[in-house]
């Protein structure tokens, strides 16, 4: 499989034309009934041994990690924050392989993120500090690997920083948790709409990125809005509407920007309302058998006919000429 950066990538260095490249574009288009920017494209697997070097890194990433837990308090993270980056000198920036990449990058933001918290540890503001060590980590990568989910993972310390500053700031803020994590959905939302607007043919890694922002910006949408809802002293079947109705409006914000994430961050709640409907119905054994029947038959035709959906949907939107 290969991707349109790497086409593009061909084209520069002469090893194929541009005509050849948009030939090869337009077959692949045709011979699927899609378009490329109507595809949800990301690099996750570049081939089986991206799998057995994943294996493999997870061994030694853990090793590592156990045999410097022995040494000292956070010595463990730190080793396998440097072992992380000296592999992604190969595997990322040499190999360049996609799965090995996105589990290096987790595992140095993350190291470097268990070390300051170790180091700081026993004081308040040390999840904040290790929040803005791991931000600062994960620029760092980017500048220097350009790993597409390095961007979402250096939003989530900073989200994380965000919040976890207003809670201790606020009195009572825990009580404010579920209003401050949709206002961080938002602004990841919105940063992730950028991405995508800044690659609206989704040929380059900017769509890649965009993408795991979007991953990053549907729970942190979803789970308050449906938190909220599970409040509600209602009877089953107004929570089961209500929570229709909101899996509606997601679906119909998924289908305007064509991304599916928040869809399926939204689906375990949908699953849980109407098996408790149906449980409240009387239908106990079969409750959840039949919930996965129903939802699972929408989504699958709603996957057939996306497109025509998408393009129904666009057309009552007053900026669908320039989003679409």
């Amino acid at each position: 499989m290969y991707s349109d950066e790497e086409l593009d990538s061909a084209v520069a260095a002469q090893v194929l034309s541009a005509q050849s490249a948009d030939a090869f574009r337009a077959f692949v288009a045709e011979r699927r009934h899609t378009t490329i920017k109507d595809e949800e494209s990301f690099r996750l697997l570049t081939g089986f041994n991206d799998i057995f070097v994943v294996i493999a890194i997870g061994l030694l990433l853990v090793s590592l990690g156990g045999l410097g837990g022995t040494l000292a308090a956070g010595a463990g993270a730190l080793l396998v924050a440097v072992a992380a980056w000296l592999l992604a000198e190969y595997f990322t920036r040499r190999r360049r392989m996609a799965l090995p990449s996105i589990v290096l990058l987790l595992a140095f933001v993350g190291g470097v993120f268990g070390a300051t918290l170790a180091a700081l540890e026993g004081s308040d503001p040390a999840p904040i500090f290790a929040s803005a060590a791991s931000a600062l980590a994960a620029w760092v990568h980017w500048q220097r690997f350009r790993v597409p989910i390095t961007v979402a993972a250096g939003a989530a310390a900073v989200v994380a920083i965000g919040v976890s500053t207003l809670l201790s700031a606020i009195p009572g803020g825990e009580h404010w948790l579920l209003p401050l994590m949709f206002c961080a959905g938002l602004l990841v939302f919105g940063y992730a709409l950028r991405w995508d607007l800044s690659d609206r043919d989704r040929r380059t890694r900017r769509s890649d990125v965009a993408f795991w922002l979007h991953l990053l910006a549907a729970p942190l949408l979803v789970h308050p809005v449906f938190g909220a809802m599970q409040r509600l002293d209602d009877h089953a079947l107004a929570q089961t509407l209500l929570v229709l109705g909101v899996y509606v409006a997601l679906g119909v914000v998924s289908l305007a920007i064509n991304r599916r994430a928040l869809m399926v961050s939204a689906l375990s709640y949908v699953l849980f309302a109407f098996t408790a409907l149906l449980r409240e119905s009387g239908v106990v054994s079969l409750s959840f058998t039949l919930t996965a029947l129903v939802i699972g038959s929408a989504l699958l035709l709603l996957s057939a006919f996306w497109h025509p959906c998408r393009a129904a949907v666009l057309q009552w939107l007053p900026s669908a000429r320039r989003l679409g």
